[in-house]
C-alpha cells in the first residue's frame, strides 16, 4: 500500500470522489500544510492555521497509479482558483499536493507541466510539496457523503464530483 494526501476545497467531496476507485483502499479526511499543531475542523476554518482541508489515500499500486489519482483529482476540482473550490472561499480550501516522496513530489510536478503543456488548464495555482504532518479530522467529517447523502451541501457539490469519477472509470 501507498499514500497520497491531497487538497481540492471541502475534504467531503474529495472523499467521496476517490472512494469511487478501485484500488483505493481508504480517503480519511484530515489537515495539512499548516503550522497548528493538533488544529480543530472550528481552527482550520477560522483561516488561522494554515491548513488545507485534505484527503489522505491508501491504495494498491498494481491497481490504481498514481499518476492515475492525480488525473481524478484534477478532474474533480478546478485547480486555477486560489483558495477557492466551488461555493468554499478560504486558504482552507486551497489546491495542492502533499507528496510522500520525491518520486511522488516529481510525478505531481511532471503532471502540472504537462497540463500546462497541453493547454488543459490557464494558471494552475495548485501548491505541490512535501507532506509534513497529516492530522486526521473529527470521526463526523469522515464517510461524510456515505453517511449524509441527503444533505443539500452534498447533493450539490459531492455529488458531481462522484458521478465526475463514475464516468471516468466507465469508459476505461
Amino acid at each position: 500500500m501507498e499514500r497520497a494526501t491531497l487538497g481540492g476545497g471541502c475534504f467531503w467531496c474529495v472523499e467521496a470522489a476517490f472512494e469511487e476507485l478501485d484500488g483505493v483502499e481508504s480517503a480519511t479526511s484530515g489537515y495539512a500544510g499548516g503550522h497548528t499543531d493538533d488544529p480543530s475542523y472550528k481552527a482550520v476554518c477560522s483561516g488561522r492555521t494554515g491548513h488545507a482541508e485534505v484527503v489522505q489515500l491508501e491504495y494498491d499500486p498494481e491497481t490504481v497509479t498514481y499518476e492515475e489519482l492525480l488525473e481524478v483529482f484534477f478532474t474533480i476540482h478546478d485547480p486555477t482558483t486560489k483558495d477557492r473550490e466551488g461555493p468554499d472561499i478560504g486558504s482552507q480550501y486551497r489546491s495542492a499536493i502533499y507528496a510522500h516522496s520525491d518520486d511522488q513530489l516529481e510525478s505531481a510536478e511532471s503532471f502540472v507541466e504537462d497540463l500546462e503543456a497541453e493547454g488543459l488548464y490557464e494558471g494552475i495555482v495548485t501548491e505541490i510539496e512535501p507532506l509534513e504532518t497529516f492530522y486526521e479530522a473529527e470521526e463526523h467529517h469522515q464517510n461524510y457523503f456515505e453517511k449524509n447523502p441527503n444533505d443539500a451541501y452534498c447533493s450539490m457539490h459531492a455529488a458531481p464530483k462522484v458521478e465526475k469519477v463514475r464516468e471516468m472509470r466507465s469508459k476505461r
